[in-house]
């Protein structure tokens, strides 16, 4: 039996061979679309930088109060505001039913307690330094110490004093939150140890964060 072989013709044969390196072309094309792609897409991530998140709110700066309230047989009174200024502590307030034209003491004690007629529940001054006391402001001082408050004739003194080396609510051995403040029968000495020979307590009150 005689095998006859099948010969395509040569133009269908080109044909065949130019569609195949066309289809290996056209594959090549679709590789090389998507790298560049790609690339575009890493290109347009770099240049694009990411979002910045929003800047935390600015903290309030810290303040608290003090509700003065008078000891046994007294009539002394008040409203204290205390707030971080420049990094000391800013005293603002009002204190009533003193006697008219007086100079008195003034000062945050070691204990937030006005339990006992006389106020002698809130300790000494207060001194997380272990320091001598003095005068606010110059040299050395209790932590506690302010300056003296003076009463007009109708017995009133609106109080502007600072505290130095204290601090509003953050927990540490000078932070004066829970402590007590008082006021007193006569004026601080700003020498005698370690209270300022200042008397008498007039009237006491607790310090809470406000």
């Amino acid at each position: 039996m005689r095998t006859h072989t099948f010969l395509m013709p040569i133009p269908a044969a080109l044909a065949l061979a130019l569609a195949a390196c066309g289809g290996g072309a056209d594959n090549a094309n679709s590789g090389d679309n998507a790298a560049a792609e790609a690339d575009r897409a890493a290109d347009t991530a770099t240049a694009t930088p990411p979002a910045t998140p929003p800047a935390p709110a600015t903290a309030a700066a810290a303040t608290a109060m003090a509700a003065l309230q008078p000891t046994a047989g007294n009539q002394t009174a008040g409203e204290l505001r205390f707030a971080l200024v420049d990094g000391r502590i800013e005293v603002t307030g009002t204190v009533t039913g003193l006697p008219g034209g007086g100079t008195h003491g003034f000062h945050v004690h070691e204990t937030g307690d006005c339990s006992a007629p006389d106020a002698s529940s809130a300790g000494g001054h207060f001194n997380p330094g272990s320091t001598d006391h003095g005068r606010v402001g110059q040299g050395a001082h209790h932590a506690g110490d302010s300056d003296n408050i003076t009463a007009g004739t109708d017995g009133s003194a609106q109080v502007r004093g600072w505290l130095e080396g204290a601090t509003i609510g953050d927990g540490a051995a000078t932070d004066i939150v829970g402590k007590g403040v008082i006021v007193h029968t006569d004026a601080d000495d700003y020498a005698t140890q370690p209270t300022g020979n200042a008397g008498d307590r007039l009237a006491c009150g607790v310090i809470q964060a406000g």
